[in-house]
């Protein structure tokens, strides 16, 4: 009887440890479902963070950064070297200097030292309007390209102008002036007027040169030119004009077209380019032609009719343009730099108004090959 009992309680006893066994099973089987599931909710959470719907076809990334990038810097221009840093330059409020940054992030630009590489003159030419620097890398030298006014006496006789780096770095090497950008004797028209917001890019081993003037036609209209260069401050042959204000949204206050930037993609080469005057009515237009085309035939350009990039009343955002183009530091992101005002009314001429900030985000591209900027994001 007494093994029997022993028996019993054997039994019972493992019974009763294997449904623990099964229980403390069932418990870690919930919790690791429960645990996987809390995960597959963040992802997808996180994942709508990164894309906001913007229309049926038209989804536009967030950006990346904080805007704006750095305050009081109108026509940011950056551009991403070789060694790994991105050069900073724009106009500054009082268009009296050229300045540049570098860091190893577009963000950290924000916090660069900010060096003055170049100042104007005391008097005379290149002494006022000290405009829309951009540097460039061509064959092993930096070049800054500048607007600057005061030639002939005059504090609107601005043109275009050439700074050359002849030894190390563009931070603190020596800037020389190669002086106002030449021409070839037979070419009469160009610079000739008031000239600015130059640009220059290559393109199947040539090098061209983009910059914005005006003629004495009606409303004096400010068009785009382009022309092949025969060294970096000398442009050769007859230039083209490539786009005038022709849409009711390029002759806002002013009849505008200039600060063009470049960036090549999808067998095609796009200028973006501003319009109107340079309050809130301010755009970006853009020019397309094939990479494959005559560039100096003006039949190659086709222009949208609408502005790809314009005031947003939504994000407070006004004015945005005078852009360039950089790529993210991995390199597989588009990148928009620009300016703009978080506010539209502005007291006075807005050419002296001193709130232009940089700012950036990324774009994509549509499906047939056209870039799509969005609109401006909120600061």
């Amino acid at each position: 009887m007494q093994n029997s009992g022993n028996k019993k309680k054997r039994r019972y006893f493992i019974l009763e440890n294997f449904n623990k066994v099964k229980l403390f099973t069932w418990l870690g089987v919930l919790i690791i479902i429960f645990i996987t599931t809390l995960c597959i909710f963040a992802c997808c959470a996180q994942s709508n963070k990164s894309i906001d719907q913007k229309g049926e076809n038209d989804i536009v990334e967030h950006q990346d950064f904080n805007n704006p990038i750095i305050e009081q810097r109108a026509d940011p221009w950056i551009y991403k070297h070789t060694d790994g840093f991105y050069y900073f330059t724009a106009s500054v409020p009082e268009y009296d200097r050229i300045i540049l940054r570098r860091a190893k992030i577009i963000q950290d630009l924000a916090m660069a030292e900010e060096n003055i590489i170049w100042e104007k003159h005391d008097s005379g030419e290149m002494s006022v309007h000290i405009w829309a620097p951009e540097i460039h890398y061509i064959k092993g030298k930096w070049y800054i390209y500048f607007a600057a006014g005061g030639l002939g006496g005059d504090i609107w006789g601005i043109r275009p102008y050439v700074l050359e780096c002849v030894n190390g770095s563009p931070m603190t090497g020596r800037w020389i002036e190669k002086g106002i950008m030449q021409k070839s004797p037979e070419d009469k028209f160009s610079f000739s007027n008031f000239s600015l917001d130059a640009t220059t890019f290559e393109h199947n081993g040539v090098r061209y040169f983009v910059w914005a003037q005006k003629t004495g036609e009606f409303n004096h209209p400010s068009n785009l030119y382009l022309a092949e260069m025969e060294n970096p401050w000398t442009i050769k042959g007859v230039p083209v004009m490539i786009t005038t204000p022709e849409y009711s949204w390029e002759k806002i206050g002013f009849w505008v077209n200039e600060g063009a930037a470049v960036i090549k993609r999808n067998d095609r080469i796009f200028i973006s380019y501003s319009a109107s005057a340079t309050d809130s009515n301010y755009c970006m237009g853009l020019l397309t032609a094939s990479d494959t085309a005559d560039l100096l035939d003006q039949n190659s350009w086709k222009k949208s009719p609408e502005p790809v990039f314009k005031s947003s009343e939504e994000n407070s955002q006004y004015g945005p343009g005078h852009n360039s183009f950089s790529i993210s530091e991995d390199g597989n992101k588009d990148i928009l730099v620009y300016h703009a005002r978080n506010y539209k009314d502005i007291v006075g001429d807005p050419l002296y108004d001193p709130n232009r900030h940089t700012r950036a985000q990324i774009f994509n591209w549509n499906e047939d090959g056209t870039p799509n900027f969005g609109i401006p994001v909120p600061d």
